[in-house]
């Protein structure tokens, strides 16, 4: 039951990750423009993840030490500076995102203007990493956001035709009147969605939060493997969904409320009630991820005292920067700029962050010195070198295609 119960760091990790505001819509919109046509890029970001968040994880438990910190002294001060710059500004930009999420779920509940709920839920946000118990957090929201598996649901009550999704999923195309930079651009940004950096900076700290060691090696993997899947295959169903009802009809999303759209058409009522319990679920856990994540990767550069699990006076800097993060978040969202749009861009901005922040990882996992028999076997590190591959040709053509495209226009 102890390890069973483990698992919600995973699923928290996954499901912010992978179904957090911008993704959300994200998976959305492609299913709803390119129908099944990008779905393999999903596919292989979900592999992705859960091979550099393993390697993150299990250096984490034998080292105890998490990943930002091996970033800054694999990369060197200068280099992990301009890493942390990066990676912090897209984390809050994400975080900016979340926070205008849940108040987009408590908009579509209430009919109150979403501007109007920003600020009290930062400060529930606050409220809960000040006063709440990390495997509390990590269960209740992580679980709670399981109520999204009505997209599943609602996919298999469509009864759809499995022959014809499973050749259009193996035999993509770019859809008639896309052009190939814009299926590219949107491919690049699922990839990202699925390998975005503060999802193992979360998840490697996560561990040392909970004090994982040698001994907890199977905690971990579980979490990967069963946590980022499932992430992926929710993600997987919102895009089927839009796929299947939305792209006949040639219906463009541009907002949250439309994502739940093929639901209501499968299950009424009941399946809305579900999605907005499970979209508030996965804003709010995102929420908590990016805030934590902008104090974990500060901390950790400067050498710092961190950890929710400590008492704010041994942690006052990391809570500090918590607390920043999420003032600056929310102003950033009064503003009335479009989240949705904020997280499609923080999505092509982390794809060009990638590469410094999973080098590290693949080199300290094949370090004996820090990992003794625990070190990367061939299959690992095989899939560790083609991913790497993959993640710096994502990172070089990101920019370009945003620009070539007008952020996919």
């Amino acid at each position: 039951m102890k390890r069973v119960l483990a698992v919600t760091l995973g699923i928290l990790t996954a499901i912010g990750g992978f179904v957090d505001i911008g993704d959300l819509v994200a998976s959305s919109l492609v299913g709803a423009r390119f129908g099944f046509a990008l779905v393999w890029v999903l596919l292989v970001g979900v592999v992705g993840i859960c091979v550099y968040a393993e390697m993150a994880g299990r250096v984490a438990a034998v080292s105890g030490r998490p990943t930002f910190d091996i970033v800054r002294e694999r990369l060197g001060p200068r280099v992990a500076f301009a890493n942390l710059t990066g990676s912090f500004l897209v984390t809050l930009l994400t975080l900016a995102a979340e926070l205008a999420g849940v108040a987009l779920a408590l908009e579509l509940l209430s009919s109150v203007s979403y501007l109007l709920w920003i600020p009290a839920v930062t400060f529930a946000v606050w409220v809960v990493i000040w006063r709440t118990k990390f495997e509390t957090m990590e269960r209740i929201f992580g679980l709670a956001g399981l109520a999204l598996i009505v997209f599943i649901v609602a996919v298999l009550h469509l009864d759809p035709s499995w022959g014809d999704m499973w050749q259009q999923v193996t035999h993509p195309e770019v859809p008639a009147g896309e052009g190939l930079p814009t299926y590219l651009y949107y491919g690049i940004a699922l990839f990202a969605s699925a390998m975005t950096p503060y999802e193992v900076f979360f998840f490697s700290s996560g561990g040392i939060e909970e004090r994982w060691s040698r001994e907890d090696l199977i905690t971990e993997r579980v979490n990967v493997f069963v946590g980022f899947p499932l992430g992926g295959l929710l993600a997987l169903s919102i895009m089927t969904g839009s796929a299947l009802v939305l792209h006949p009809e040639g219906i463009a999303v541009d907002h949250l409320s439309q994502v739940a759209l093929p639901v209501v058409v499968s299950l009424g009522k009941v399946g809305l009630a579900f999605v907005l319990l499970g979209v508030f679920a996965a804003t709010f856990g995102a929420a908590l991820e990016t805030s934590l994540s902008c104090g974990y990767t500060v901390a950790q550069f400067f050498g710092w005292s961190w950890g929710k699990t400590k008492a704010p006076r041994a942690a006052a800097r990391f809570h500090l920067v918590v607390i920043v993060s999420l003032l600056v978040g929310a102003m950033l969202v009064l503003t009335g700029i479009d989240p949705i749009k904020v997280t499609e861009y923080s999505l092509v901005f982390a794809a060009v962050a990638l590469p410094l922040t999973y080098l590290p990882i693949l080199v300290v996992a094949n370090d004996h010195e820090y990992m003794g028999e625990a070190v990367n076997g061939r299959l690992a590190n095989t899939l560790g070198v083609v991913y790497l591959v993959v993640i710096t040709a994502a990172s070089l053509a990101a920019l370009p295609l945003m620009f070539a495209t007008k952020a996919g226009l």
